[in-house]
């Protein structure tokens, strides 16, 4: 991850191991996932020039809901992170916890 992204992306990772001590961990698509056993995969980020995009798989489910989505990313839903945005770490921290207790993207 370049520049001012790394740092972001150092952050989540902690918070996630933070909030998910039993978490698992993969990179696929040259994305970081998240999962827990029996469970499935509950969230990734992927780098874009300009932002980091971080995906809830079950996002539809979480309270409230993430922002981003469209009728094609179906159950999924994202925030943006761009080098200067103010992004709620309490907020981010719930969606974590919440989509860490819920049946997420189980990989056939």
């Amino acid at each position: 991850m370049p520049g001012w992204k790394s740092a972001i992306g150092k952050k989540l990772d902690a918070l996630i191991v933070r909030e998910v001590p039993h978490v698992r961990k993969a990179v696929k698509w040259n994305s970081p996932f998240y999962g827990t056993d029996g469970l499935g995969w509950f969230l990734s980020f992927h780098v874009f020039n300009r932002y980091v995009k971080v995906t809830f798989f079950s996002g539809t489910s979480l309270v409230p809901p993430p922002p981003g989505g469209t009728p094609r990313s179906k159950e999924s839903k994202w925030i943006d992170i761009y080098e200067d945005s103010h992004w709620d770490e309490g907020l981010l921290t719930s969606w974590v916890r919440q989509a860490s207790s819920i049946k997420g993207w189980i990989i056939p």
